[in-house]
């Protein structure tokens, strides 16, 4: 069972923004389910108004229970004040500017799910987790806690064209920019394509993380078929050895074509072959040696290799893992 907590809030009496709403709409849409629409996350929402009781309520209430996976989303303001950092809710005052993110961390670190996810696109969202919040040195995120924020905890969070930088981002991750080539997109993988796309200058994104093993967040269509993935080990002996190709692998190289062609002639199982290989190639995993294409290496009587990166999956093959 996976649950989330979506909350997005614009309508702050004295500070109105203007895009977290349809962020929190966006995020929640497109967690639900996955691409092949399957259902992901069961989503709560919250949205433009929420007073600070209320808030605290839905994060307790989402950190109880026993599921497999909980996420908690924010878009609003964020606030550090006297050295305490808050995600500001709509009824802030002088007083009470709203939820401590000491607080939300507690109630993650008190859950009993195996995996927690905290995602905040709001102002100083980077100071949760530090260390010393509680008054020592001690790392303070909890086993199976991963948190990622949208700016490091001394910056701001920009809204750029009505909309949150940071989670504009997120959403381009989470619709495939970040998936691996099984279609698996996780909170490494979140973060590292966001990081990339924001340069030295402007807000930092924040990444911390107490897991063992990282679980995906969203799946989205796998960028070559798996059964094509899994026919690697077939192809190579071992990761590191090389596939002798020749002109049968080429389905062109055929008598009823109208052009040179070469003996020996397409063969219907070289070409299969051939076809994966090429598949294999367009997502970085395969490359021809000694010629620049895989049409040549096959026609020229070559051969082709696992990059690093096949060799990575072809070891997850055969290892079953895939």
């Amino acid at each position: 069972m996976r649950k989330a907590l979506v909350v997005g809030l614009d309508n702050y009496p004295k500070c109105p923004l203007s895009g977290c709403v349809n962020d929190a709409i966006a995020v929640a849409n497109i967690v639900s389910k996955n691409e092949d629409g399957s259902p992901n996350f069961e989503v709560k929402t919250i949205l433009d108004i929420v007073p600070q009781r209320t808030l605290m309520k839905n994060i307790y209430e989402l950190f109880d229970g026993n599921s497999d996976v909980e996420l908690f989303y924010f878009a609003g303001h964020g606030l550090v004040n006297n050295g305490v950092s808050y995600v500001v809710t709509t009824d802030y005052d002088d007083y009470n500017y709203g939820v401590r993110l000491d607080d939300i961390l507690q109630a993650a670190n008190a859950s009993k799910a195996k995996h927690k996810i905290i995602i905040l696109d709001s102002c100083y969202s980077g100071a949760m987790g530090t260390p010393g919040f509680f008054g020592n040195d001690q790392a303070i995120i909890g086993d199976g806690l991963t948190i990622l924020t949208s700016s490091m905890s001394n910056q701001t969070s920009a809204e750029v064209d009505g909309h949150g930088l940071f989670t504009a981002l997120l959403l381009e991750a989470l619709k495939g920019g970040a998936a691996d080539v099984t279609g698996s997109i996780t909170p490494g993988s979140i973060y590292a394509y966001i990081d990339k796309a924001l340069g030295p200058w402007e807000q930092r994104p924040v990444f911390k993380t107490n897991v063992s093993s990282f679980l995906s967040i969203r799946n989205v269509l796998p960028s070559v078929p798996l059964n094509c993935l899994r026919n690697i080990t077939s192809y190579f002996s071992d990761a590191t050895a090389e596939l002798s190709l020749n002109p049968s692998f080429e389905y062109t190289n055929h008598p009823d074509n109208v052009h040179d062609i070469v003996e020996p002639y397409s063969d219907d199982s070289n070409v299969a072959v051939f076809k994966d290989l090429q598949k294999l190639e367009s997502v970085g995993l395969v490359y021809p040696v000694g010629e620049e294409h895989m049409y040549y290496a096959a026609m020229n009587s070559k051969s082709c290799k696992l990059t690093p990166l096949g060799q990575h999956y072809w070891n997850l093959v055969k290892r079953g893992k895939i």
